[in-house]
């Protein structure tokens, strides 16, 4: 078990763009009191992005800034902490981590409806056809605290916020 000095346990929610990341983050943060922090909005809004990429109409974070600024967030706990990558943040940050994997049929619709084409929805169809990010998780932290969760359906989500609500009351037991 993973013991910490936080009175509340920090939470990573990571996956593929479209898995249904940030409608499980805002959910969380409402149920927990949490703080939800949306990386990619707050590496722009914090002036931590190093360029942009046209071929992915995205902007290139620089991760050393980022982490620069989040280093003070995190060593209070209660944050939620919703990327679409994990390997660069510190193992030491997260308590748990939780990996939403959707049906590449279902993600495929959302992607197209988010207005994704070319060569950012081949690659992103891939990444979660070839679990990246679930294996990058199980490198990046201790197997112990990396788990998967099925995001298809509204249904799921709540069942999955439900689910790490129990996990949070079980970590407060356990690290009291």
């Amino acid at each position: 078990m993973i013991t910490s000095k936080r009175k509340v346990p920090n939470i990573l929610i990571t996956g593929t763009p479209g898995v249904g990341k940030s409608k499980m983050s805002e959910l969380l943060a409402e149920r927990t009191g949490f703080t939800w922090l949306d990386v990619s909005k707050l590496a722009v809004e914090n002036g931590c992005v190093e360029s942009y990429d046209e071929d992915y109409r995205c902007s290139v974070i620089n991760e050393d800034q980022l982490l620069d600024l989040m280093e003070p967030m995190m060593s209070e706990g209660g944050k939620i902490v919703d990327y679409h990558g994990a390997e660069f943040f510190p193992e030491r940050w997260f308590d748990v981590v939780f990996v939403l994997r959707t049906n590449n049929t279902i993600l495929y619709d959302r992607l197209v409806a988010r207005g994704y084409s070319g060569k950012k929805l081949e690659d992103n169809i891939d990444c979660e056809i070839f679990q990246v990010i679930l294996e990058e998780a199980k490198e990046s932290y201790s197997s112990e605290i990396v788990h998967e969760l099925q995001s298809d359906v509204p249904e799921q989500t709540m069942n999955n916020v439900d689910r790490i609500c129990q996990w949070i009351e079980q970590w407060k037991k356990d690290n009291q």
